[in-house]
C-alpha cells in the first residue's frame, strides 16, 4: 500500500509540475500572440500605404513573435498536454494559432511585400506584361501559403473548446477567410490579365457603361460602349457607340428558358434589356452578339462599369475634359451623367455625350501616370460592391472568373445561405437617380426539416421632386403620376430554398413568380412617389442549411444600400 502512494504521489506531483509548466508557456504564447496580432494589424495599413520600408521592419518584428509563440507551444511538455483530458483539445487549438500566425509571417507576408504595385497598372497607355508574369508567381506562392494555413486551421474542432480559445480560433479563421479572398482574387488577376491584355495574340473588348438611372439587375441599363483593342500589353481605344443604335431585334435572339419566362423576349429583343436578368455572362453574351450583328465587330468579352466606377477613376486620375460639355471630376461625374446631362441636353446628345466621357476617362487612366496603391484600392472597392463586371468568351478564363465577385453571377452552390435582391425599372424612366434603398435580413427559426427561416425587409424611398424634371428623366407615363418609380424588385432564395410570404407595406401583395437554378425567384412591383418610402416584406426558407448567418448580393445603385444582417445560433443538428 505504501508503494501504490508513493508511486500515485509522484504521478501527481510530476502532473502538477507539467501543468504548472504548460501553464507558464500558455501565458508567454499568449502574450506573444497578441503582440503578433498587434504588429499583423500594423503591417497591413503599412503595405496599404505603400510605406515598405516601415513594413519591412514590422514583420521582421512579426516573425519574431510569431516564432516565439511557436516555440512556446512545441516543447514536449506541451505534446503531453495536447494528449491530456479536459484541456487537451484547447492546447492543441493554441498551437494551431500559433502555427498558422508563423507560417502566414514566413510564408505569406514576405512574398506579398515582394510585388511590386506599379506592374500592375498602365504606364503611358501600356502594362509590362513580363513584370506581371513575375508578379503572377509570388503572388500565386502567397495565396497557396494562406490556403494551406487556412485549410489547416479550419479543421480544429471547436465544439469542446474554452469560449476564449474558441473565439481565438474563430476571429484567427475569419482574418485568414478575409486575407485569403484578397491573395486569390489578386492571383486569379495576375495570372488573367497578361492573356487579356494581349501578351499572346491581339484581344478585343466592348467596355459597356451601366446607367442606374434607369435600374437593370446587375446595375443599370446597358448605354454607352467603346471598343478597347489590347496588343502586347498596350490598350488602346478604337471605337464607341450606343444602345440606342443598335436598335431592337426581330426575331429575337435565343434567351435562358427560365429567364424568357421571367421576362418573356425582352432580353433577347431590346439591348438596352439585356440585363433584366442578374445572370451577367448570359447579359454580356447577348450583347456581344447585338454589337457583332449591327457592327461587324467580335470581341472577346465584355467589361461593364457604372458612373461611380468613374468617380472613383476620377478621384485618382483628377479631371477628365469632354468635348461639349463640362469637366469631369470625382466629385460631380454621377450628378453630371445621370441628372444634369438628362436636364441640359437631348436623347442624342445625351447618348454622344455619355460615350464621349467614358472614353475620355479610360483613355487618361491608360495613359496618365497614376498612383499604383490609390488605383487599386478604388479597383477593388469597385469590385466588391459589384461595379466591375467582366465576361470572356474564352470558357478557361470564365472558369477562373466563377465563384467572384467580378463574374456578376449568383454562387451555384451557397457556402452560407444567400439571398439576392435585384431591381428593374418598370417605367421607362430615368428616376433611379433618386431612389434609396435599405435592406435588412433576419435569421429566423430552425425547421425540423434542417431548413432555415429566413425575413427579408426591403425599404425603396424616392428624394424624386414633385415637378421640374425633363421628360428623358419622367419617361412617357401612360398612367398614373409621372414621376412615380416604378421598381420591379426580384428575391432569389438561398439555394434549395422557397418563397413563403410577401407583404407591401404590411398588407399582402402579389409576387410573380420563376426559378433561376436551385434558387426560387418571387419579384414585387414597388411604386414609390417623391418623397415616399415603401417597406416589402418577403419569408423565406433555405436549403438544407442551419447556418446562423447569411449573405445579400444586390443590385448596385447611385447611392449604395444600407445593409444589416440579424444573425442566431446555428440550428442543431
Amino acid at each position: 500500500m505504501r508503494r501504490v502512494l508513493l508511486v500515485g504521489l509522484v504521478v501527481v506531483s510530476m502532473l502538477l509540475t507539467a501543468g504548472g509548466w504548460v501553464t507558464l508557456r500558455g501565458w508567454q504564447a499568449r502574450s506573444h500572440l497578441v503582440n503578433a496580432a498587434g504588429l499583423a494589424k500594423d503591417l497591413s495599413a503599412q503595405v496599404l500605404d505603400g510605406d515598405v520600408a516601415r513594413a519591412q521592419r514590422t514583420l521582421a518584428a512579426l516573425q519574431e513573435q510569431a516564432s516565439a509563440a511557436r516555440g512556446a507551444t512545441g516543447d514536449p511538455v506541451w505534446w503531453l498536454g495536447q494528449r491530456s483530458p479536459y484541456v487537451g483539445d484547447d492546447l492543441s487549438a493554441v498551437r494551431q494559432i500559433s502555427v498558422a500566425v508563423d507560417d502566414l509571417a514566413r510564408l505569406a507576408f514576405p512574398t506579398l511585400l515582394r510585388v511590386d504595385l506599379a506592374s500592375l497598372v498602365p504606364t503611358q497607355g501600356r502594362l509590362d506584361v513580363n513584370r506581371l508574369r513575375a508578379v503572377s508567381a509570388e503572388v500565386s506562392r502567397a495565396d497557396q501559403a494562406v490556403r494551406r494555413t487556412s485549410e489547416r486551421l479550419r479543421a480544429v474542432p471547436t465544439g469542446g473548446l474554452v469560449t476564449q480559445v474558441r473565439d481565438a480560433v474563430t476571429a484567427l479563421t475569419a482574418e485568414l477567410d478575409q486575407l485569403g479572398e484578397l491573395t486569390s482574387a489578386a492571383d486569379r488577376g495576375a495570372r488573367l490579365l497578361p492573356p487579356l491584355l494581349g501578351a499572346d495574340g491581339p484581344r478585343t473588348f466592348l467596355i459597356v457603361s451601366q446607367n442606374p438611372a434607369e435600374l437593370r439587375a446587375t446595375g443599370g441599363m446597358f448605354g454607352a460602349y467603346a471598343v478597347l483593342r489590347a496588343d502586347g500589353g498596350r490598350l488602346r481605344l478604337a471605337g464607341q457607340g450606343d444602345a440606342s443604335q443598335l436598335r431592337h431585334f426581330d426575331p429575337p435572339l435565343k434567351v435562358d428558358p427560365e429567364s424568357r419566362r421571367l421576362w418573356s423576349d425582352l432580353p433577347g429583343r431590346y439591348p438596352a434589356d439585356v440585363n433584366l436578368s442578374p445572370d451577367f455572362p448570359a447579359a454580356a453574351g447577348l450583347y456581344r452578339e447585338m454589337v457583332r450583328r449591327r457592327t461587324g465587330t467580335t470581341v472577346d468579352g465584355v467589361l461593364a462599369v457604372d458612373p461611380v466606377v468613374l468617380s472613383y477613376l476620377l478621384g485618382v486620375i483628377g479631371p477628365v475634359a469632354v468635348p461639349d460639355g463640362p469637366p469631369l471630376t470625382g466629385s460631380t461625374v454621377v450628378r453630371t451623367l445621370l441628372s444634369d446631362s438628362y436636364r441640359d441636353l437631348d436623347t442624342e446628345a445625351q447618348d454622344t455625350y455619355f460615350a464621349r466621357a467614358a472614353a475620355k476617362v479610360f483613355e487618361a487612366l491608360f495613359t496618365k501616370t497614376v498612383d499604383a496603391k490609390a488605383l487599386l484600392t478604388v479597383m477593388r472597392r469597385s469590385i466588391e460592391e459589384r461595379r466591375i463586371l467582366f465576361w470572356s468568351v474564352r470558357s478557361e478564363e470564365q472558369r477562373a472568373l466563377a465563384g467572384t465577385r467580378l463574374s456578376g453571377q449568383l454562387p451555384e452552390k451557397d457556402t452560407v445561405p444567400t439571398v439576392g435582391v435585384f431591381l428593374n425599372d418598370g417605367s421607362g424612366a430615368k428616376l433611379g437617380y433618386y431612389l434609396r434603398f435599405s435592406a435588412t435580413l433576419t435569421v429566423g427559426a430552425c425547421q425540423p426539416d434542417g431548413r432555415r427561416e429566413l425575413r427579408l425587409r426591403v425599404t425603396v424611398r424616392s428624394t424624386a421632386p414633385r415637378s421640374g424634371l425633363t421628360e428623358s428623366v419622367t419617361g412617357l407615363a401612360l398612367s398614373g403620376d409621372k414621376y412615380t418609380a416604378r421598381t420591379f424588385v426580384s428575391v432569389h432564395t438561398p439555394s434549395g430554398g422557397a418563397v413563403l410570404t410577401g407583404r407591401l407595406d404590411g398588407r399582402g401583395t402579389a409576387l410573380g413568380g420563376g426559378t433561376d437554378g436551385r434558387r426560387q425567384v418571387a419579384v414585387a412591383n414597388v411604386e414609390v412617389g417623391p418623397g415616399r418610402t415603401r417597406t416589402l416584406d418577403v419569408t423565406l426558407l433555405t436549403g438544407q442549411n442551419g447556418a446562423g448567418t447569411a449573405d445579400l448580393v444586390l443590385t448596385p445603385t447611385v447611392t449604395p444600400w444600407t445593409t444589416q444582417i440579424v444573425t442566431a445560433p446555428r440550428c442543431e443538428q
